[in-house]
């Protein structure tokens, strides 16, 4: 995360996003910069318009709530189904089991 916060004060602050202006971000704050990490990163946001992606951060940021709750329904709902189903096939082994007793 220290890598996308060094981009975002590099851009905040006008400078070229750079292999070597990361690294001097990184080093100033004390950090050891993993050469591929910051490469991986330059390369990542060569092609993203930055204030684009920041002004769509706030409507990401209100549906990620919306999409956890749904997504937790949905675990529930699946964790439900196989408590019905082992408890339907206790019920039909007892069943069998008093057959057997007369």
């Amino acid at each position: 995360m220290e890598y996308v916060y060094a981009a975002m004060l590099l851009h905040k602050a006008g400078k070229e996003i750079s292999e070597k202006s990361v690294s001097e971000v990184l080093t100033a704050a004390g950090l050891s910069a993993d050469a591929a990490r910051v490469k991986a990163l330059v390369a990542s946001l060569a092609e993203v318009d930055i204030e684009e992606a920041i002004k769509a951060a706030p409507a990401m940021m209100a549906a990620a709530p919306a999409a956890a709750a749904v997504a937790t329904a949905e675990e529930a709902k699946k964790e439900e189904e196989p408590e019905e189903d082992e408890s339907k096939k206790e019920e039909e082994a007892m069943e069998g089991l008093g057959s057997l007793f007369g």
